[in-house]
C-alpha cells in the first residue's frame, strides 16, 4: 500500500539482532534520516456506503468510507479495553482494506464508541494531509514503519502511556523494539508483510523462485514484468541478487545494482505499485513484483497465480498504529489499539483479511494452516534472508534516487 520491513522489523532478518538493519553509523540513539523516495502499499478500494457499518476491502478505486451511525453513543464499561474510554465517534486514518464491518461492529459493542475510517493510499497522502492540518481530526493513524520515524521527528506524535495498553508483551520479541520506534516508545505493530513476485506457474512453465529470473529469461520477457514504483525496494531486490544489503550505502554498490537492472530494463512493462493486478490476471504481463498482501487477495480471485518471497532475500515491512498529538479522542484511541491487541480480535483479522499479525499470542489461536501459510508468516528460514528497509543518509539518498531516475525515465 499501500506502504517496507520484516517480522519485527527491526533487524535485518526475523532473528537477527537489530544492528543488522541499520549501519553502524545509524546507531538507536542517533537520529534516523528520511528515507529518499517512499514506499506505497495499499489496495484499490470502492467504498459500499450503506446503513450502519460498512468498509469494502477487497474491491478497487479507493474513496472515503464512513463507519458506524449516530452521533453520540454511551460508552460500556470494560476494563479489559481502556481506561474510561471516551463517548462520541474516533475517527482512524488507515490504510483501506486494514479493518472491517465485523471489526468496528465488535469494537461499539464492547466499548459503545462509533468508528468513522476514511482510508489513504500512501503514507505521502497521509503525511501531507496530516501536514496541512488535517490530522486533527483523527485519533488513530495507520503510518508504515519508515514514516513513524518521519512524524517522530515531526513532533506529530504523541508519546505512548503504556501504562494504558494492554497486550504488549504478547508482542513478539522482535516487534517489542523496533527499529523504527525503539521500545513501541510512539507506535504499536498492527500489519506486516513481505515483497515478492507473483505470477502463473502454468503460464511461466516452471517455478519462480527468485529474483534471478527475469534476468536469467529476460530475452523472452519483453515487456512482461512490472516492477513496484518503488527506489528502495526495486534497487533493494536488485542489491539482494548481487549479494548485497538492501540498505548498502556504498555508491560503488549501488551504481552495480544500477547497471545491472538497466540489463533488463526491456521486460519491464511498467513500474506500478498497484494496477499491476488486472494485467497479471489478464496475462497481459507475466510476472509482478508485489507486496504479499496485493498478492494475497489478487490469489483469493485468481487461485491459478502463485506468490514467492524470492530465495536470495527480500524486503519485509510494518504499517502500525500511531495517535497523533492532534488527536481529539485519545482515550479512544487506546481504547481501539487495545480491542486489536486482543488476541482473539487480531486472530480474527488474519483470517478475514489476510493480513499477518506481530502478536504471537494472535498467531497461536490460529488453525495450522493458516500459520503454516508461509505468504502470511514466512518460515524462519526464508526470513533469515530479509531485511527491513532502513533509512540512509540524505546523500546516499541522493545517489539512489539519481540511478532511479535514470532507470525509469530512459
Amino acid at each position: 500500500m499501500s506502504s517496507n520491513q520484516h517480522h519485527g522489523f527491526d533487524g535485518e532478518c526475523d532473528r537477527l539482532p537489530l544492528a543488522h538493519l541499520a549501519p553502524d553509523h545509524l546507531a538507536p540513539h542517533l537520529p534516523l534520516p528520511r528515507f529518499s523516495a517512499a514506499r506505497r502499499r495499499f489496495l484499490k478500494t470502492s467504498a459500499a456506503i450503506a446503513s450502519g457499518f460498512v468498509l469494502s476491502n477487497c474491491a478497487r478505486n479507493l474513496s472515503n468510507v464512513n463507519l458506524g451511525s449516530g452521533d453520540s453513543p454511551s460508552p460500556t464499561s470494560n476494563a479489559g479495553v481502556a481506561k474510561n474510554p471516551a463517548s462520541g465517534k474516533l475517527y482512524i486514518y488507515t490504510w483501506a482494506n486494514y479493518t472491517d464491518d465485523e471489526l468496528i461492529k465488535g469494537f461499539q459493542e464492547k466499548t459503545g464508541i462509533q468508528v468513522v475510517a476514511d482510508p489513504f493510499d500512501s503514507n505521502e497522502t497521509m503525511m501531507a494531509k496530516m501536514q496541512a492540518g488535517g490530522g486533527t481530526a483523527y485519533s488513530i493513524i495507520y503510518p508504515s514503519d519508515y514514516t513513524v520515524i518521519d512524524m517522530v521527528e515531526a513532533g506529530m506524535l504523541t508519546p505512548l502511556d503504556h501504562s494504558r495498553l494492554q497486550g504488549l508483551d504478547t508482542l513478539r520479541p522482535k516487534w517489542q523494539n523496533p527499529v523504527y520506534d525503539r521500545g513501541n516508545a510512539h507506535s504499536i505493530p498492527a500489519v506486516w508483510g513481505t515483497t515478492g513476485l507473483i505470477y502463473d506457474p502454468q503460464k511461466v512453465g516452471k517455478e519462480i523462485d527468485g529474483w534471478s529470473y527475469i534476468w536469467d529469461n529476460r530475452k523472452s520477457l519483453t515487456r512482461q514484468i512490472t516492477l513496484i514504483d518503488d527506489v528502495r525496494e526495486v534497487m533493494g531486490a536488485t542489491l539482494r541478487t548481487l549479494g548485497y544489503s538492501y540498505n548498502t550505502t556504498s555508491p560503488d554498490q549501488i551504481k552495480k545494482a544500477y547497471s545491472k537492472l538497466v540489463q533488463i530494463k526491456p521486460t519491464i512493462a511498467s513500474f506500478l505499485t498497484t494496477g499491476w493486478e488486472d494485467q497479471l490476471a489478464s496475462g497481459d504481463v507475466t510476472v509482478s513484483m508485489a507486496y504479499s498482501q496485493d498478492a494475497i487477495k489478487l490469489i483469493e480471485e485468481k487461485p491459478n497465480l502463485k506468490y514467492v518471497v524470492p530465495k536470495t532475500g527480500s524486503s519485509v515491512w510494518t504499517d502500525t498504529m500511531v495517535i497523533p498529538k492532534s488527536a481529539p479522542n485519545p482515550d479512544a484511541a487506546y481504547a481501539w489499539m487495545n480491542y486489536l491487541l486482543q488476541p482473539d480480535i487480531a486472530a480474527g483479522l488474519v483470517q478475514r483479511l489476510r493480513t499477518a499479525t506481530a502478536n504471537q499470542a494472535a498467531f497461536d489461536l490460529l488453525p495450522p494452516e493458516t500459520q503454516k501459510d508461509d505468504r502470511l508468516f514466512p518460515t524462519e528460514a526464508m526470513l533469515s534472508k530479509c531485511e527491513g528497509v532502513a533509512p540512509v543518509p540524505a546523500r546516499i539518498a541522493e545517489v539512489y534516487d539519481q540511478y532511479w531516475t535514470r532507470l525509469t525515465s530512459s
